[in-house]
């Protein structure tokens, strides 16, 4: 089920990397490890794991330079396994590019299920049973479902795996009006419903990738205190040619 899945595991603590690594063994996930940040890098760029599981408190360097460093050259997941408990660090990940963010200590079966719910995102577009469409065009917004790629006003857009899955929920539901509660379980498919800051953050990225003008957002429209819709630019655009 796992095969050809490959994760690295970036983790000074040899207790605590030892003991990630026994959990991915257990079911059947191939991994790779690096102490310090300096060999993450390198393995990131020959290696090109699936996921990333990165602690921010390493040796030479913090592990939010890495997210910055990663994001500048592969949206590969990553999700944060740290120490630092504080709303702050998470959202500070967060916004860096992190996809998750899982505090120590923790249990081995929610980060497998953490990482199941990320593999699950990565496949979002081809494990759709042949239903999907495989283009999505609004205005100058384009999403090509295929290839799982952004693109506005012709111009490829870069996103993070968050970002795009986001935006295809929003996308596959234009016009309606999605709660938190909604999004939240679509995206993260969490139980408990703790990740709205989470939400934010994500939503104020993608809007800045994709709003050309974001005091006056055109795609995505916030209703405050109930979640989000994506607005029907289409429609705007063909009757402004009918005038």
């Amino acid at each position: 089920m796992a095969a050809g899945q490959k994760l690295l595991i970036v983790e000074d603590e040899k207790a605590i990397s030892n003991l990630i690594a026994t959990t991915l063994e257990t079911q059947g996930y191939h991994y790779v490890k690096a102490q310090n940040g300096a060999q993450a890098m390198m393995v990131i760029v020959t290696h090109k794991p699936d996921i990333i599981l990165l602690d921010l408190g390493l040796p030479d360097m913090d592990g939010i330079e890495i997210i910055k460093k990663v994001r500048t050259f592969s949206n590969v997941p990553i999700i944060v396994i740290s120490a630092r408990s504080e709303d702050q660090d998470k959202i500070d990940a967060l916004d860096a590019g992190a996809d998750d963010y899982l505090t120590k200590p923790f249990s081995t079966e929610e980060l497998l299920a953490r990482i199941r719910s990320m593999f699950r995102r990565i496949n979002y577009v081809r494990n759709q049973n042949g239903e999907e469409v495989t283009t999505f065009e609004n205005g100058a917004l384009k999403i090509d479902f295929t290839g799982a790629e952004v693109f506005l006003n012709g111009k490829h857009i870069d996103l993070s795996p968050m970002e795009y899955r986001l935006l295809c929920v929003l996308a596959k539901n234009v016009g309606k009006v999605l709660t938190h509660q909604y999004l939240i379980d679509q995206v993260w498919e969490s139980i408990d419903g703790s990740e709205v800051s989470s939400l934010r953050v994500f939503m104020a990225g993608l809007r800045k990738k994709i709003e050309p003008d974001r005091e006056h957002p055109k795609y995505i429209q916030t209703r405050i205190g109930i979640g989000y819709k994506m607005n029907r630019v289409i429609e705007e655009e063909e009757n402004k040619t009918h005038l």
